[in-house]
């Protein structure tokens, strides 16, 4: 028999997605920032978490507790919209879910079960925060990071991150490749396929590192490529996006969404860190390069798109906002899926148009104050003549 606590807790849920998501009141004239997360814990279904049988769970307890939904790959697809999420159970591991909807801002709901990956990786512990790419070559690729416990020490903290590959044609059925080797960095995370290949090759952007948390010697974000996806080998990385001394990369920087092919060049949408006080504080910025040659910066506007605002600076890991996904749509509409706080999933809305004028029309970071004063100046006065040439008539 059904635990009848299940029923009131189903109604709940059903009316959480159904909930109608609206613009928020926040402005700059980029983006579009949504009221509702989009997903959160609460999407979860129930059947993931609950025993449902009154005689086993007499009291409703959660059996197999979720703690968090948040980074997520996302795609269009025959109309309607996906987002292959990382769940973080009470447990501290992370696995995928697929939830799909008819809008692009709401109605996410989880397919009955989460992806169950090929488990080729004897030693792979975690897996998370997947980007999700779909390839000229046919298929829809997903790069994520496996996590395994570093051996080589005697601290139990210690891990290695590497950048697993799947591959499927629906989102049900995957294929488990060679985790990518990047012969010039230890370690790999926040790796992304471009989806053309470059000179009849696979593109990746990757994050050359030292260790499990510090890049230590890696410059930013990385771009290699390689002849075989089924085992995928980058030889060299070259430095497209650089980190730079106190700006919002100063402590590390990663490709974010899968970068958008534009007539202006490919469009990133990457996460920079910056240590402070609190902690690492995680801010999402955006740069473009060229389109034949993807490694080479054409345009990069001085300080971030998106920073912690409100109540997402509240959550797991505080003051962070982190993307690795994004939809472009035929239409020109961009939604980017970011996550707050290590906690939920949030959505902001834009166009392809807008952020090529973001990206290319906004300033350079000045890189030292008195030039970043100005720059500023140099605005301030431009307006106060425009305001003159207005009143003249």
């Amino acid at each position: 028999m059904l635990n009848a606590e299940y029923f009131r807790r189903l109604r709940q849920q059903e009316e959480l997605l159904l909930k109608h998501n609206h613009p928020q009141e926040f402005y700059n004239g980029i983006f579009t920032r949504w009221c509702n997360p989009v997903l959160t814990r609460e999407h979860i279904p129930l059947l993931w978490k609950y025993d449902l049988d009154a005689e086993t769970n007499p009291y409703f307890m959660e059996r197999l507790g979720a703690n968090s939904t948040f980074n997520s790959g996302a795609l269009e697809m025959n109309d309607k919209y996906y987002l292959i999420a990382r769940i973080e159970g009470n447990d501290r591991k992370s696995f995928f879910g697929v939830a799909e909807s008819d809008s692009p801002v709401q109605g996410f709901h989880f397919w009955d079960y989460p992806v169950q990956l090929p488990d080729t990786c004897p030693d792979e512990v975690d897996v998370y925060d997947m980007r999700v790419t779909k390839h000229e070559d046919g298929w829809i690729y997903g790069v994520f990071c496996s996590e395994s416990k570093d051996k080589s020490v005697g601290d139990l903290s210690s891990a290695v991150a590497a950048a697993g590959i799947v591959r499927t044609k629906d989102l049900k059925t995957w294929e488990r490749l060679n985790n990518l080797v990047t012969k010039q960095s230890t370690q790999q995370r926040n790796v992304v396929l471009l989806p053309k290949f470059v000179n009849g090759k696979y593109a990746f952007f990757t994050r050359p590192m030292d260790g499990f948390l510090s890049t230590g010697s890696g410059g930013g974000i990385g771009f290699g490529l390689c002849d075989d996806i089924r085992h995928a080998v980058v030889d060299e990385e070259t430095v497209t996006s650089a980190r730079r001394f106190h700006t919002i990369t100063e402590e590390k920087n990663g490709a974010g969404a899968t970068p958008i092919y534009t007539e202006k060049g490919w469009l990133h949408i990457a996460h920079g860190v910056r240590n402070t006080a609190a902690g690492l504080r995680y801010v999402i910025y955006a740069f473009a390069t060229d389109r034949d040659e993807p490694w080479r910066v054409v345009a990069e506007p001085g300080g971030y798109l998106i920073a912690p605002f409100g109540e997402e600076r509240v959550g797991d890991v505080s003051n962070v906002v982190f993307t690795n996904g994004a939809i472009a749509r035929d239409n020109g509409e961009v939604y980017i899926y970011y996550a707050s706080a290590d906690t939920r999933l949030h959505v902001a809305s834009t166009t392809i148009d807008r952020l090529l004028d973001y990206v290319f029309h906004t300033p350079k970071d000045a890189l030292r104050s008195p030039d970043c004063v100005k720059q500023r100046c140099k605005l301030i006065s431009r307006n106060l003549e425009l305001l003159k040439q207005e009143q003249k008539f």
